[in-house]
């Protein structure tokens, strides 16, 4: 059990960083969004990102709701922290 909530942690982890890559490229105009790798980071994030931009709109063109998204990224990864913590050895 311990090493499946590991592996979670670990996916977390990188899904963050390929969301980090995702929101710095949207500030380059000339991205081809259709075209590997851009188009897997597109369709990796999108599904997970589109309940928070309908929580929080963008203000003044502006999306701030992978701010949230990383909220919760890291309330659950550290919950999963926690629980590997608090399950002991095994």
């Amino acid at each position: 059990m311990t090493e499946v909530v590991l592996a979670i942690i670990s996916l977390i982890e990188l899904y963050r960083w390929i969301l980090i890559a995702r929101i710095l490229l949207t500030w380059l105009p000339n991205i081809n969004w259709y075209n590997q790798p851009f188009k897997f980071m597109r369709d990796v994030t999108d599904p997970v990102m589109a309940p928070f931009s309908r929580l929080i709109p963008p203000i003044g063109g502006i999306d701030f709701s992978p701010i949230l998204l990383f909220f919760v990224l890291g309330l659950l990864q550290n919950g999963l922290v926690s629980l590997v913590a608090h399950s002991g050895p095994g």
